[in-house]
């Protein structure tokens, strides 16, 4: 399962590079992932400096993955 993971969002990565760029060299790996019942969430990312991070869930019931990609815009500390 954790491969299949990795590889559905490094597929995804692939397709989204810019065409004009050349294929840079990255790795994705698992930040979270969580087993309920049959189903998965994942949380991943990759060595990319490009802010994204990925939301993987798998479907146990139907056997289907469903993906969301997100981009970080900034992180800030909220004093209490």
């Amino acid at each position: 399962m954790d491969e299949k993971a990795l590889q559905i969002v490094r597929e995804y990565i692939e397709s989204h590079l810019d065409k004009s760029d050349l294929k840079p060299s990255f790795e994705v790996y698992t930040v979270w992932k969580c087993k309920a019942l049959q189903n998965w969430k994942y949380l991943l990312s990759s060595t990319l400096p490009d802010g994204m991070y990925y939301e993987l869930t798998y479907n146990g019931d139907k056997n289907e993955w469903y993906l969301d990609a997100y981009k970080k815009f900034e992180n800030v500390v909220i004093a209490e």
